[in-house]
Formats: C-alpha cells, sequence, structure tokens
C-alpha cells in the first residue's frame, strides 16, 4: 500500500466513485524540466486519464500538466503520454490482475515525496450501477448522521 506523506497536487475522486479500489501502487513518473516546475505550481489534472501496460512498460495517457508560464520552448505537449516507474515484479502483477475480466489500472493520486513526484495508481474493478446508488445512500446517511449529532450539540 501507497503511503501519501508528501504534498498532494492532484486527487482523482472519479476512479472512488466508479471503481473499487482492490490495491495500490506508489510509483514514480518521467517528467521533463519544467512539467516539474509547472506541478509544484499544482496545475495538473488526472480526471479524465487511465493507465495502460505495453511492452513490459506502464505508460499513463490523458493525464494533463499544463505548460509552464516561463517554459517558452522547453515546454511539452500538455497531453504526452508519459512512462510510469515501477519495478518489474510489480509490472508482471499488475499484468497477471489485468487479464481477468472487469479489472482496469487507474490513476488515484498525484503528489510530491520529497523532491521527487509520485502518482499512486490502483488496480480496479468497475462498479455497476447499482453499486454507485448504495454508496451514494450510504454519503447520504453519514451526512444525516453528523448534521442530527451537530444539531443535537447545539441544543
Amino acid at each position: 500500500m501507497a503511503k501519501t506523506n508528501g504534498k498532494m497536487i492532484a486527487n482523482n475522486k472519479k476512479a472512488y466513485h466508479d471503481y473499487f479500489i482492490l490495491e495500490s501502487f506508489e510509483t514514480g513518473i518521467a517528467l521533463h524540466g519544467t512539467e516539474v516546475k509547472s506541478l509544484r505550481m499544482g496545475k495538473c489534472s488526472i480526471k479524465e486519464s487511465f493507465i495502460r501496460i505495453e511492452n513490459g512498460e506502464v505508460f499513463i495517457y490523458g493525464m494533463h500538466i499544463s505548460p509552464y508560464e516561463k517554459g517558452n520552448i522547453f515546454n511539452k505537449d500538455p497531453l504526452r503520454v508519459r512512462k510510469l516507474l515501477m519495478h518489474k515484479s510489480e509490472i508482471n502483477k499488475l499484468i497477471g490482475k489485468t487479464k481477468e475480466k472487469g479489472m482496469a489500472i487507474v490513476p488515484l493520486k498525484v503528489y510530491f515525496k520529497g523532491s521527487l513526484v509520485k502518482v499512486e495508481i490502483g488496480l480496479a474493478k468497475g462498479k455497476k450501477l447499482y453499486d454507485k446508488r448504495q454508496d451514494i445512500a450510504k454519503k447520504d446517511q453519514k451526512r444525516e448522521a453528523q448534521r442530527d449529532f451537530k444539531q443535537n450539540l447545539r441544543v
């Protein structure tokens, strides 16, 4: 399990809504200098991104890192494909798990760990519509209970 103890850059709440996260992994990411500077300013989105394994390497598609304002010619394409850095054994484990029906790999968080940029990815199983409804109902019940608890404290 990956622990996030650095500065959070981006969080993918949609992944938690659309998938059951079975296991998570901490990965590094191959970036260029201006991309890191842009991340330090918090300009990143992983809402529409997804992960593929090709030729034994892990890549993230659709991760948007806004161009650095002072980067001029050194800026890269904001939506370019970026390589994730993982151990071979972890990649082989992911390959085996994703061959099962309904399994996917989704990015969960992007954060700084010291001076390094890390991406937390999750091995996920897709939720059905009724699962999503149950989660929404649970959240509503929890919110109601919190509201009642606060009102009881005031009285």
